[in-house]
């Protein structure tokens, strides 16, 4: 009889708890974002939204949230190649308690939500390149332990990453240039590098009279190029085909080639076997005979398609700049190309473009009015 007293008393008092509990999970929570409120997108205003959410709640409620909702927002403030600002975001996680304290802990993946937001952290820097260094391994030890997947993370990035920090053979500054003109003499260093004599120009438009474009024009020319280019053919056309694309990181440029004919390609029919015509043997420098160089039948300038006679980019990229590169190349020791014809193939751009109608749309009537 007094069981069944208690369980009356007790039944309401569970089923109330349980539908306080249902209804509270259904509200709706406004979160604001604190990185829209800066008027002013730098570092600076980076970290201060940082420091402003570690010091208003000391267990940092929402710490992860804030972590993704951060790292969403790199690009935007400029600080996604900024090391310093990755450490103060793993700052942020709370010390102590993320470290598993047994085996099952660590085999089972302790706190997983804290450790997977941890690697995508480590992931983002990743894939921007950021090579962490060995306060960001303290960091992470001192938030999730020697058993922590993050700090495993770390380590296959520090194995990895410097392998291929230096594995280009052409060097790039860790802060790539804003000037466009620089980045084009950076990736035409890099196109014409194949051939050690070759010498880039920078040149202005400005030096044609009939030009219409007025920018700058990186040109890049070897002396075997000009040799190549002076035994053109004149009844053959040379050719401007492009645009091209070279890619510094994250940066795009790109280029033009100047392509002419290809020479014919020799073609040797003696017989190896036939030993009733044995010429003088070449000799041995300092005994007898005579020793020269053997012919090159062939340079690293010519291709399957054709031969490269000179490399440029422009600021515009228009016709008209590549019109006037060429007539800067006959000043500058090209004068053949003041008698040989040149063909402009560019390329469609990849971008879509809207052309503005320039005339009135013809109606039905008029049509007919005309017929």
């Amino acid at each position: 009889m007094a069981g069944n007293i208690f369980r009356n008393i007790l039944r309401p008092r569970i089923s109330n708890v349980l539908f306080k509990r249902w209804e509270s999970s259904e509200k709706r929570v406004a979160i604001r974002d604190p990185f829209a409120d800066k008027p002013e997108k730098n570092k600076e205003s980076y970290l201060q939204v940082i420091k402003m959410f570690e010091g208003r709640d000391q267990r940092r409620r929402g710490h992860v949230e804030f972590i993704y909702a951060a790292l969403g927002r790199m690009k935007e403030f400029g600080v996604h190649k900024d090391l310093e600002v990755y450490k103060a975001l793993v700052e942020v996680l709370p010390k102590g308690k993320l470290i598993p304290q047994n085996i099952f802990q660590s085999e089972f993946m302790h706190y997983p939500k804290q450790q997977q937001c941890a690697v995508d952290l480590l992931e983002q820097m990743e894939n921007n390149a950021v090579m962490p260094d060995t306060e960001m391994e303290q960091i992470l030890l001192n938030t999730f332990g020697r058993r922590g997947i993050p700090l495993r993370k770390y380590w296959r990035m520090m194995y990895w990453m410097p392998k291929f920090k230096n594995l280009s053979p052409w060097y790039l500054p860790d802060k790539l240039p804003d000037d466009t003109l620089e980045l084009a003499m950076l990736a035409i260093q890099r196109i014409t590098s194949v051939d050690s004599d070759t010498k880039i120009n920078v040149w202005q438009t400005e030096e044609i009279e009939a030009s219409l474009d007025k920018t700058w024009v990186v040109s890049a020319q070897s002396s075997t190029q000009q040799v190549l280019l002076s035994e053109q053919p004149l009844e053959e056309p040379l050719v401007i085909k492009g645009p091209y694309t070279v890619y510094l990181r994250d940066q795009t440029v790109t280029y033009f080639t100047l392509l002419g004919k290809i020479r014919p390609e020799h073609h040797d029919d003696t017989d190896l076997d036939d030993v009733t015509k044995i010429g003088k043997p070449i000799g041995i420098p300092g005994y007898i005979g005579k020793t020269t160089l053997p012919s090159v039948k062939c340079t690293v300038h010519e291709q399957d398609d054709g031969t490269i006679l000179a490399v440029c980019a422009t600021g515009s990229s228009s016709r008209d700049s590549l019109l006037s590169w060429i007539r800067l190349l006959e000043k500058h020791d090209n004068p053949i190309l003041a008698r040989i014809p040149v063909i402009f193939t560019l390329i469609a751009p990849p971008k879509d473009i809207a052309i503005q109608e320039t005339q009135p749309a013809i109606q039905d009537d008029d049509i007919d009015r005309a017929g």
